[in-house]
């Protein structure tokens, strides 16, 4: 091999070592040692151990019911927040698209709650919930907001929706925005010539073109809904009771709150991780095919 070759191939190796030493440290390494100790009985502290083999695997999902319930509840999110955050997202983008000379007032208006934290959102959201609603429906002919937005099981999860939504379209939203930017307008116009109607173009001219941004999206929102855990901790705190609990939050009390189960509380991770995993590998298979039939 020429000197030439192994020179570039040190610079690259050069380049990428930082990087993957810091993902390797604080990564890798802890997501393996968690595998490791979801075979094991240790409590996060002790240093002392014994292997239980698919003892904690087994207990989550067959004599656990809060952790079943909080996976029931979190997949109820995941299909809520894919489809709902998705379309939003997309609608605003079109819209914002067709806008020439304000289109920069309204990507910023939409894109501004995506820059505020999470957790300080749902503190934000808890106010506007339990007081300024039921002064508004007071004051007002919308009776139907004086609601227990945050204390009713039935009505807390649409709360944790509306609040997700109001903080996550704005990324997807500038995510689709790009996309459509990309879509050659002649084609847009041929189509419109030929007689088609705006939405006939936008399905079969517009929409096979994005199909990319629509895959990335869906990767995201499917990723992030399924680790949700600042917006339900901020809103309901998993209440009332633990009908609002998602999966993280159920690992976070077995880890912390319930005699420091760190172990079990690892397996429970494992068993998340595979969900994702395979939710993934689906999503990704599907928009693939799509993109490909586009």
């Amino acid at each position: 091999m020429p000197v030439k070759s192994y020179k570039r191939i040190a610079s690259l190796i050069a380049f990428v070592a930082p990087a993957f030493l810091f993902y390797a440290l604080f990564l890798l390494i802890p997501t393996l040692g968690g595998m490791f100790y979801s075979f094991t009985d240790w409590n996060g502290l002790n240093p002392n151990y014994s292997f239980i083999g698919l003892g904690n695997f087994i207990e989550a999902l067959r004599e656990d019911p809060d952790f079943v319930n909080s996976l029931l509840f979190t997949l109820k999110y995941v299909l809520f927040m894919v489809v709902l955050q998705n379309g939003f997202a997309l609608i605003l983008a079109v819209f914002i698209e067709s806008k020439v000379r304000t289109k920069g007032f309204f990507r910023t208006i939409f894109f501004m709650p995506n820059m505020i934290s999470t957790i300080i959102s749902a503190f934000m959201w808890t106010f506007v919930f339990s007081q300024v609603l039921p002064q508004i429906a007071e004051k007002t002919a919308f009776k139907f907001l004086d609601q227990l937005w945050i204390g009713d099981p039935q009505v807390s999860f649409f709360s944790i929706i509306i609040v997700s939504l109001w903080n996550g379209v704005g990324y997807m939203m500038i995510i689709y925005l790009a996309a459509l930017q990309g879509v050659p307008q002649s084609l847009k116009e041929a189509a419109l010539i030929d007689g088609a109607t705006p939405l006939q173009t936008f399905r079969s001219v517009t929409l096979p073109m994005i199909t990319h941004a629509v895959t990335i999206c869906f990767f995201l929102t499917l990723n992030g809904a399924f680790k949700v855990f600042e917006v339900v901790y901020g809103l309901t705190g998993g209440g009332p009771g633990r009908s609002t609990q998602v999966i993280t939050m159920n690992i976070y009390e077995e880890a912390f709150s319930n005699n420091f189960r760190y172990g079990y509380a690892s397996a429970k991770s494992v068993i998340l991780f595979v969900i994702i995993l395979i939710f993934t590998f689906i999503q990704i298979g599907v928009m693939k095919r799509k993109e490909v039939e586009a």
